[in-house]
């Protein structure tokens, strides 16, 4: 059981509370004696904003991606240089995450448009927190953005918060995926020029799926966002967006590229909806998404075959899709899309993926030799050969490995070589990061 305040235990979730330091203060900002700062960490007492205030504290300008908050642990964060353990803080009890899930989703509800809603924004937000505790009692597991936090010592607030609340042997955790709230340039995310325009020449078509790729972690809702806001900049389009949670906000307006310092409203319109928060559900939002007469359609992952059944769909019918799948490289992405559906299914499956598939980018993030690294596969469907090795998949994949060889494509295997000779990543990086190990040229 989870506690309904914060002066209640249970077993399962809050063991006996430990305590590296135990200070009579719930200031979060070092403090000085004389001329000697006491360093910061947790103190008995804080509330769960005052708990944020100080991890966010530490983290800042430390380009920190990841924190991980467990109960009856020290707070771990992941950098460009791996995990840190920011043990000096002090360990968080099982009573004081569950302050701080209590705090971000009071962070979540108060940035809430609350329609329909007639009781105070306060008011509101202690309901709707009591609700998602009591979902999470049964489903045992909670994921939402929201907000950044606010850092009292620098007058800053962090990027938007992506989060996972969930259970595990040491108790009540939270996983914190730290966001970008400025939406970088394609330029800026690591791929080549020459790729990142046939992205942006990709999104100029009427219709097609475009998918990005990669695991847990490699910025594919990042790649996606830098091709969204290029769109919405610089075309007149109505953009939906399906998410789960919504991890990147769209602004209305945009620099005017006449008149520098000035704002003047952007060409496209673009309507988010966040699942729980404007659709009931994923599925309702996949079934009400054409309904909108959008031109280019979002959403934020093809989990099951009902969604990519909606993907292709869409795009047969005139609408640009875009979306992502877990996995790593063209061929398993088609493979993947593949083990959705019945094995009498493949060959339409194939014959309509031929037709309407765009490109297939998919990408991973190294830890480089000074800093995060991005490598990709690049596969465009744009030559009969593609698109015949598309359709013959299940004779072979070898013919769309061959195919992305072609000129114009990248190969997962020929970027990570690219970053290996240019020094940017070790060679235990790209012999653990390579795909076909079976070449034997840089062992």
């Amino acid at each position: 059981m989870i506690p309904s305040s914060p002066d209640m235990s249970a077993p399962s979730l809050h063991p006996p509370q430990q305590q590296v330091q135990q200070l009579n203060t719930p200031e979060l900002i070092s403090q000085e004696v004389g001329t000697v700062p006491t360093p910061l960490s947790f103190k008995t007492g804080m509330t769960g904003a005052g708990l944020l205030g100080v991890i966010f504290q530490v983290c800042d300008s430390m380009g920190v991606s990841d924190v991980q908050i467990r109960s009856d642990l020290p707070v771990y964060i992941e950098t460009h240089r791996g995990m840190e353990c920011l043990a000096h803080l002090g360990v968080l009890s099982g009573a004081d995450v569950f302050e701080i899930y209590k705090e971000l989703l009071n962070n979540r509800e108060s940035a809430s448009h609350g329609f329909s809603e007639s009781e105070s924004v306060e008011s509101r937000a202690d309901r709707k927190i009591k609700e998602a505790v009591d979902t999470f009692k049964v489903n045992r597991v909670d994921d939402f953005s929201c907000n950044g936090i606010f850092i009292v010592a620098t007058g800053k607030t962090s990027g938007r918060l992506r989060i996972q609340v969930h259970l595990s042997a040491s108790g009540l955790g939270i996983t914190c995926r730290i966001l970008n709230d400025r939406i970088p340039e394609l330029d800026d995310l690591g791929i080549d020029p020459d790729i990142a325009e046939m992205l942006r020449l990709a999104v100029q078509r009427n219709a097609g799926l475009c998918l990005v790729t990669g695991p847990t972690g490699s910025g594919k809702s990042t790649s996606l966002a830098a091709i969204i806001d290029w769109l919405r900049r610089n075309h007149s389009k109505h953009i939906v967006t399906v998410e789960d949670p919504v991890e990147y906000q769209y602004s209305k307006d945009m620099d005017d590229p006449h008149v520098p310092g000035q704002k003047i409203m952007a060409p496209s319109i673009v309507t988010q909806q966040e699942v729980g928060r404007d659709v009931a559900s994923y599925r309702q939002g996949l079934k009400d998404v054409l309904r909108k007469a959008p031109h280019v359609i979002l959403l934020g992952e093809i989990r099951d075959r009902e969604a990519m059944e909606t993907c292709m769909e869409a795009a047969q019918t005139g609408h640009l899709v875009l979306s992502t799948l877990h996995t790593t490289g063209a061929v398993k992405t088609i493979g993947r899309i593949l083990e959705m559906y019945p094995r009498e299914y493949h060959p339409a499956v194939l014959s309509r993926l031929s037709e309407t598939l765009i490109f297939i980018h998919s990408q991973g993030l190294l830890s480089g030799v000074e800093g995060r690294v991005l490598t990709y596969e690049f596969l465009q469907n744009n030559t009969d050969a593609v698109s015949s090795a598309i359709g013959s998949y299940d004779d072979g994949a070898r013919a769309l490995e061959d195919a992305i060889k072609l000129a114009g494509n990248v190969a997962w295997d020929d970027k990570l070589t690219s970053l290996y000779e240019e020094g940017k990543i070790s060679n235990e990086t790209f012999e653990n990061t390579r795909m076909h190990r079976e070449d034997n040229e840089y062992v």
